[in-house]
């Protein structure tokens, strides 16, 4: 872990009350999207409180050969720059099909104008620039979509004087 994140790991554990778990570290970090431009404007969703949830295609885990992440689980969010930005939890794991993902999931992914026909084209965009072995984007993929909530966040910074 970098030392910024592990930092921030520990200012989150720090926190705590003494009387509640401390894990030991998180589950996953990791920055929302596949450009530092995207991390960052998703991650400051985030920060606002706008995004909600996430989703990523099954077929990445599958290739990576990680497990899909679980309720409970606590992720560090990054921005473009590897700066950590919010500690999560996962509240809510489920699978579904591209194309039977609800107008509500794509309100709580928070991203453009938040409708159903946004989040549809701002994912075939996304989904058709990652590569998964031997397949290609399909409305049928299965996705990981998750929903969490934000535990900790980077203090603003203070202003120049």
């Amino acid at each position: 872990m970098q030392p910024s994140v592990l930092q921030f790991w520990r200012d989150y554990l720090d926190s705590l009350p003494s009387s509640e778990p401390h894990p030991e570290g998180p589950a996953d970090v990791f920055a929302f999207g596949d450009s530092k431009e995207l991390a960052d404007e998703l991650a400051a969703l985030v920060l606002e409180g706008v995004k909600t949830a996430t989703c990523s295609a099954l077929w990445s885990y599958e290739q990576d050969q990680k497990p899909i992440p679980q309720k409970g689980e606590l992720s560090i969010v990054i921005d473009g720059a590897g700066i950590p930005v919010a500690v999560i939890e996962t509240i809510e794991v489920f699978l579904a099909a591209f194309n039977e993902v609800t107008e509500r999931f794509a309100w709580e992914e928070g991203e453009g104008d938040r409708s159903l026909a946004y989040w549809r084209q701002a994912h075939r965009n996304f989904f058709g620039r990652q590569r998964f072995d031997d397949r290609a984007f399909d409305e049928r993929m299965t996705l990981v979509c998750e929903r969490f909530r934000v535990l900790h966040i980077r203090p603003p910074k203070a202003p120049a004087k």
